[in-house]
Parts: structure tokens; sequence; C-alpha cells
């Protein structure tokens, strides 16, 4: 089987049936984000098929040698009789299937219908795990969020990054990405650093690969090449803003070196302010007296070849980090671009989960861990359709019942439901049924209507529908109980020291007045 013109035929043949399986494939409904992500890593699959099978095609077809070699072995030999290639082609054949008696002939068929198995559609006892929710962790959610938490720690640990923001705070960072580059607010010198070169770079590895996993029918890598070749040129023509590496300044002795050197005191100054400040301290008098003193020369004066030795190591290694900081940074932008709506996503769940409690939140998870739901199917028999399409006959406007249905006429002038009974208090609502108004009364909507009203929803006014009723009844509710009042002063009897009788009221007054 080692024919170049069955090898391409072979090749061709599987290039249209992997064209037309991609083509169903895509077809089909996806209506969760899961069985739309699932789609798509198994179209990349098929595409990453087609594209090995269109290079092997290329080179059969390159190699005019072997192509012309087996024309002519299948062209017409000058004896009409002789069938010696056909002969040796089928004891290569037997001796293949004698080789190996249990090859499977249909081995591509079984390769194209794993690609193009719909979910759902085996045994229900056998539950496989699904590869595409192992590619996230559990914070991703199947690809819709992003898991940002360990890159949230390593900037907040940056130095010189001032107030450090909480995790929705940096995610409103990063989205900043839309109007300009990320993190452009940070300090020259903290862009600088080795820590916010590893920072970005672990924040580039991580975005890249969720792209990836989230769109694989997006050529993500070459999007990132053009980015990177844009940059070059920018950064060779110098038109990027806010990477441009500070010059030092010159020193006091004019030997070009970082700070100001003091030669009797042995040490480097950053600022001209502080160099001039310790010239009057006693630790540099006393230094400088001691040197003139001495006739010996200053010891490593600034400028020395010790001092120098230092930049011009580190020059080179320093400016390649910048440019390395750069480059990750634009190439980290553009994926933020790309992924503002799961940024945006993202932000949402987390503030949605701040207001959920421990609780509902395992609640969630354990909904989470849940097989989806099977979609539903579309009823054909004409029975099920006439009973969506049947309509309730309900001439007497009666209750629905539990079952949906109205109630029987008999159960209905039992309870007394179509007695309307209306209530003032309650801004005149029509109440059916003796069990309904008696109800109705500890109901919230009568509450209110008492507490607009003044008055308590007590017991007292069980049954009052008007509003005068109601007022009537507090006020003599209100008589009833200084009456009460004046009573108990009148018949409430007190005995003083010599034995004399009084009322509380009589008592009360003489003793205020010292008589008792």
């Amino acid at each position: 089987m080692d024919s170049i013109v069955e090898l391409q035929r072979q090749n061709h043949e599987e290039l249209e049936r992997f064209e037309r399986g991609l083509s169903s494939l895509l077809s089909r409904n996806q209506p969760t984000h899961e069985a739309r992500l699932q789609t798509e890593h198994k179209a990349s699959q098929i595409l990453d098929r087609v594209q090995s099978r269109v290079v092997t095609l290329n080179s059969l077809y390159q190699d005019e040698d072997a192509r012309n070699a087996e024309l002519e072995a299948l062209s017409a030999s000058t004896q009409p009789n002789d069938l010696s290639e056909f002969y040796s082609r089928l004891v290569k054949i037997q001796e293949h299937h004698a080789k190996y008696p249990d090859s499977v002939p249909g081995g591509f068929d079984l390769e194209l219908a794993a690609l193009l198995d719909e979910p759902n559609q085996e045994d229900e006892d056998y539950e496989e795990e699904d590869p595409i929710s192992l590619l996230f962790s559990g914070e991703e959610a199947y690809g819709k969020y992003v898991d940002l938490y360990a890159h949230h720690t390593a900037y907040t640990n940056l130095k010189n990054i001032g107030k450090r923001p909480g995790y929705l705070q940096y995610l409103d960072l990063l989205l900043a990405a839309q109007v300009g580059a990320v993190h452009a607010d940070l300090p020259k010198e903290t862009r600088f650093s080795k820590d916010f070169e590893t920072y970005i770079q672990n924040l580039h590895t991580y975005l890249l690969s969720f792209a990836k996993r989230t769109q694989p029918l997006v050529d993500v890598q070459t999007q990132q090449q053009e980015v990177e070749v844009e940059f070059n040129r920018t950064w060779e023509t110098q038109e990027i803003s806010g990477w441009e590496e500070s010059k030092p300044q010159a020193s006091a002795n004019g030997t070009g070196s970082v700070g100001i050197w003091c030669a009797p005191c042995q040490k480097h100054y950053s600022k001209q302010t502080v160099y001039d400040a310790h010239l009057t301290s006693k630790k540099h008098i006393k230094a400088a007296a001691k040197q003139d003193a001495s006739d010996a020369p200053p010891s490593n004066p600034n400028g020395t070849s010790t001092l120098n030795a230092t930049p011009t190591i580190t020059k080179s290694s320093a400016s390649a980090r910048v440019r390395n900081s750069a480059k990750l940074t634009h190439l980290v932008t553009a994926l933020l671009v790309t992924l503002t709506s799961t940024i945006n996503d993202t932000k949402s769940n987390v503030e949605r989960r701040f207001s959920l409690t421990a609780r509902e939140r395992e609640q969630e998870l354990l909904d989470q861990a849940k097989p989806p739901p099977p979609p539903p199917t579309a009823s054909t028999g004409p029975e099920e359709e006439e009973e969506e399409e049947e309509r309730i006959y309900n001439p007497l406007k009666l209750p629905l019942g539990w079952d949906g249905k109205p109630i029987p006429y008999w159960l209905y002038k039992l309870h007394g439901l179509g007695v309307e009974y209306r209530c003032e208090i309650c801004s005149d609502h029509v109440y059916m049924g003796r069990k309904n108004f008696d109800r109705h009364f500890q109901e919230s909507r009568h509450a209110f209507g008492m507490r607009a009203l003044g008055l308590p929803n007590t017991k007292h006014f069980h049954e009052i529908t008007r509003i005068e009723d109601a007022l009537s009844l507090a006020e003599k509710l209100k008589q009833e109980g200084r009456h009460e009042i004046f009573e108990q002063e009148t018949m409430e009897e007190l005995e003083d020291d010599d034995g004399n009788v009084y009322n509380r009221k009589t008592y009360e007054d003489l003793k205020k007045q010292g008589l008792i």
C-alpha cells in the first residue's frame, strides 16, 4: 500500500470528509457556554488534521520522480499479458495482512466518529470525564472567568506602587489596557526592576494560555508575533514613551560616575543637598582634619576603576531587562484588549460572590458539580400538542386549584367565595370570601392602613373596616382607660400611722402637705 497515487487519493478523501464533518459540527445548536467551547475545541482538532493532510499532499505532489515512476508502472506494458507488477503488489498486500491480522480497516472512520460524537448520546450509567473541563481551574468556571489571584498578590508585593489595590481594583487596572499600556502609571524604578519583569512574564504566560484554551479557533500565537514585530519597530525608532532609561548625573569631580564622592569620609552621596548638609557634621570635619594631617593621597577617589566597572558590567543586562519588560507589557496589553469581556464578567462574578453567605457559596458549588440537564426535545405526538394548545374553559371566573384548573362550583359556594367584603382602611380593597376577609386583618396591607391612621392593630379593631368607626372606637377606648385610672385613685384605700383610712388621692395630698 505504498503507491503514491493511492496515498494522494486517500488524503483527498480524508480532506473532503473532514470538511463535511467540520461543517456538520459548526452547524449544531450550542445553547450553553460549555457546549460552544467543546465544539470549538473539536473543530480545532479537525483543522489540525486537515493541515497535516495538506502538508502531506503538498510533499507528495512535489515528489515528481516518485510520481512519474508510479505512473510508468501503472501504464500498459509492452507485453499485453504481463501481470508481474500486479502480482508483486498482490503479494505485498497479502504479506501485510498476514503480518497484521487484527488491524482495523476503518481506523479513519473511528477517528472521525470520535470527533463528531455529540455529548449526552452515550449510556447514562457510564459518565466519561470531560477532557475540556480539565483544562480549567475551579475559579475559571470552564473558561467563563479569569483566575488572577496569584498575579494580584505578586503585583501588591512590588515596591513603590503606592496604595495596595484590592482584587476588584486590580481588575480595573487591567481593564485600563483599552485606553493605553497596562501599568503605565507605575514609576520607572518599579517597571525597571527584576520583580516587575518576573510579574509581567508570569501574567503574559497565563493570559496567553487562557486565550488559547478559551479561543481555540483563533490564531493567538500569530497575533502575538505581529504585535512583537510592531513593538520591535517602534522600539528601534524610540516611539514608545515611558521606557526611556534615565541618564546618571555627573559627579562633582567631573569623572562621570554616579553620585558625589567624599574623599575624607570615603562615601558616595546620591544628591547634592545631602552632600552639602554633611559637610558641617562633626564626622566630616574630623575626617577632613585627619586627612590634612597625613600626607597620603585620598584612597579610592571618585571615578576609580573599581567603581566604574560595576555600571559597565550591569548596563547591558539592565537594558535587556528593560526592553524585555517593555515587550511583555506590550504583549500583555494586546491580550487584555481581546479578553476585556471576560475580565468584566470576572469582576461582576467577584462582586456577586461577595454578597453571598458561606452556605450559599457551598450550594452554588454543589449546583455547578451536577451534570447539566439534557436539552429539551420537541414533542412530536399529536396528543401532546393538543394538550399544550388546549385552553382552560372558565366562564364563571372560578379560582384555580392546586392542579391549575378551576375548583368545583359547589366548593366555590361552600366557602362563600362569591361574597365581597370591602375594607375602607385597606384603600377599599375587596376580599372574596369570609375566610380571606378574616385573614386580612393580620396581613401587612391592613396593618399599614392602621399605622397610617395612627392606631394600633390590636384585637379591639377586629371586624372594623370603616375609618370613622376605627377612630371613634379608639376615642372610646381612650376614655375608658381614663375612667379606669380615676376609679383606681378613688377606690384604693390607704391607712396612716394613727389608723385613719383615706383613699389614695386624699392620702397623697395630705402626705405632700406634711400633715401625715
